[in-house]
């Protein structure tokens, strides 16, 4: 009873880590956009973090983790109620409670759909984000996780010597289900006003990059949750084991992303740093708990490189995406899962093959998924504000608010 006791406590500190991710999440949002559409991106971020809770308890938690099922789609059964050996260390040998394993797995079913929220920032009507968010993280993440973190068909598949689909943490089932949704609605969405001209990518600097610069420390600070509490445990071999890859990738992804731009552009640009340390973290996520110091520090700094030119490569394509998510969470997300299968306990050609076979079907299914659902929106109450409120800003025009306004006293 006390092995449980600690290990729950661990558990509940990383949900609380994880939940402290929102902050960094909106921190950098907004930090990495204009003023004029703060209100608009932290009304956005509450949301998700509200809403998805909610419909994680009514739905998604049974649709991610149905025990017996065809592998591909569980049963909807609204709620959740604990079984008999919920509150013992019968239950996740030992390694946390009923409660605390939904409330964990709540955390993460919220941070998918935050990832498209900064790349859509600026152009994208409230009442049709919404509408996505609660389709996107009500049925389309727990359906997508159940596939393998739910005992689905992708933790089963063998090839050769590989048995299964890795994914430790979600490089691929958190920070892809949310990229790929992201380079759809850029798609859909185009860009903003401004962004391209004659062909040519233009500057929408943000306003507050302290702002985002917090917002990343505390994102860092947030993945000791994110990866470590994903050890399912407090085991000290397997948690400060977990820590330290985490770290040293997030390290090295920033400093080669700072390396590469420098080189490639002639200036120390802070806000490519910024994405280089979170390409890290997400690209050490899929395996972090199997990787060695000097495995962790390769995938940061391939990540870090990676940031660089997938950046570069998004505005040659005329998709403006304000907070580089596509190649944050998108590519390094790729990138990480892919990396299990070329380091680590789990390299080889065969799991390498599973891997890639892992990235394509969590490809397919959250592009024409987030096609139809965005799709149908743009042609029935639209996805995007009109020119007016978008010059103008969203904050105005859809919130009526100002998130900086003037206190000074009216002179009469």
């Amino acid at each position: 009873m006390e092995l449980l006791t600690i290990n729950n406590v661990w558990m509940m500190i990383c949900t609380a880590l994880v939940f402290f991710m929102h902050t960094g999440f909106a921190f950098l949002e907004i930090g990495l956009t204009r003023q004029k559409n703060t209100i608009n991106i932290l009304f956005k971020n509450i949301f998700i973090i509200t809403v998805g809770l909610l419909l994680y308890y009514m739905i998604g938690f049974n649709l991610m983790y149905p025990g017996d099922f065809n592998g591909f789609i569980g049963s909807i059964v609204p709620g959740i109620s604990p079984p008999e050996n919920g509150m013992t260390a019968e239950y996740a040998d030992g390694g946390y409670t009923w409660w605390t394993d939904f409330l964990f797995q709540g955390m993460f079913a919220a941070t998918a759909a935050t990832i498209v929220s900064g790349a859509v920032a600026e152009r994208m009507k409230i009442g049709a984000f919404m509408i996505f968010t609660v389709v996107y993280l009500g049925f389309v993440y727990p359906i997508a996780g159940s596939w393998q973190w739910g005992g689905g068909f992708l933790s089963s598949l063998t090839i050769g010597d590989a048995e299964g689909f890795y994914d430790f943490a979600g490089s691929t089932l958190v920070h892809s289900v949310g990229g790929w949704a992201a380079l759809v609605a850029v798609y859909l969405l185009g860009a903003r006003i401004g962004k391209f001209y004659n062909g040519t990518s233009q500057a929408i600097p943000g306003h507050n990059i302290p702002l985002a610069t917090a917002g990343v420390l505390i994102l860092w600070l947030g993945w000791f949750g994110f990866n470590g509490g994903s050890v399912l445990s407090a085991n000290p071999e397997a948690t400060s084991l977990t820590l330290v890859t985490t770290c040293l990738a997030a390290a090295a992804g920033g400093v080669v992303a700072m390396i590469t731009s420098t080189i490639l552009y002639k200036n120390l640009d802070l806000t490519m740093f910024l994405n280089g340390i979170l390409g890290g973290l997400v690209g050490i996520t899929a395996g972090a708990d199997q990787m060695s110091p000097e495995d962790a520090i390769l995938i940061g700094v391939i990540a870090g490189a990676l940031i660089v030119f997938a950046v570069s490569l998004v505005d040659k394509i005329k998709l403006d995406d304000p907070v580089g998510a596509i190649a944050v969470h998108l590519i390094c997300g790729v990138w990480g899962t892919l990396a299990v299968g070329l380091f680590g306990a789990k390299a080889g050609v065969d799991q390498f093959l599973v891997q890639l076979i892992g990235v394509l079907c969590y490809a397919v299914f959250c592009i024409a998924t987030s096609f139809l659902i965005i799709f149908a929106l743009k042609k029935t109450i639209g996805i995007r504000v009109s020119e007016r409120e978008e010059l103008e800003g969203l904050d105005a025009h859809e919130h009526q608010m100002d998130a900086y306004p003037d206190f000074r006293l009216n002179e009469h």
